[in-house]
């Protein structure tokens, strides 16, 4: 009864490895993560007072938008950054990473948003929370777009 059972236990081994040996033999290709393409490229520009805010946007075939913005304020010192983000209906959220003056040592991180209307957009104002060194917008909380200092108008892009 022993020896049965002991003979089984290594046939069932044996399968059981064999079998296993076939499939690590069997390599899929590995896929790599495609750069997503820029579909569309769009420059806005914002005038409030003697402020100046020039946004450059790219959207990509994946619904994914990046672009640059550069935020002249009136007594500040300048933020130059990138944004990166995603269209939920008609609303860009987007995250704004800046370096303020020429101090480059240190970065800023900012939630936006903007309400696309025609060739506009609109940069909303929201409450803002940061946990654990990150800022987002008060989940519950309205943006509002209708009282705001920053309205972009599309401008031709400045070729570089």
């Amino acid at each position: 009864m022993k020896k049965s059972f002991v003979t089984y236990l290594l046939l069932s081994s044996a399968i059981f490895v064999s079998c296993k040996n076939k499939e690590s033999d069997a390599v899929p290709e590995a896929k790599l993560p495609q750069e997503p393409q820029t579909v569309t490229a769009s420059c806005y520009k914002a005038i409030y007072q003697k402020d100046t805010l020039d946004l450059q946007l790219n959207q990509a075939n994946n619904g994914t938008v990046s672009g640059d913005m550069v935020m002249a304020i009136e007594n500040m010192p300048k933020k130059v950054g990138t944004l990166s983000g995603k269209f939920h209906g008609d609303t860009l959220f987007a995250s704004y990473t800046f370096i303020q003056g020429g101090y480059q040592k240190k970065t800023y991180k900012n939630p936006m948003a903007f309400l696309k209307r025609a060739d506009t957009l609109i940069l909303g104002n929201g409450q803002i929370q940061t946990t654990m060194g990150a800022s987002y917008f008060v989940k519950g909380s309205p943006i509002d777009f209708d009282t705001v200092k920053y309205n972009f108008t599309a401008v031709d892009c400045k070729s570089e």
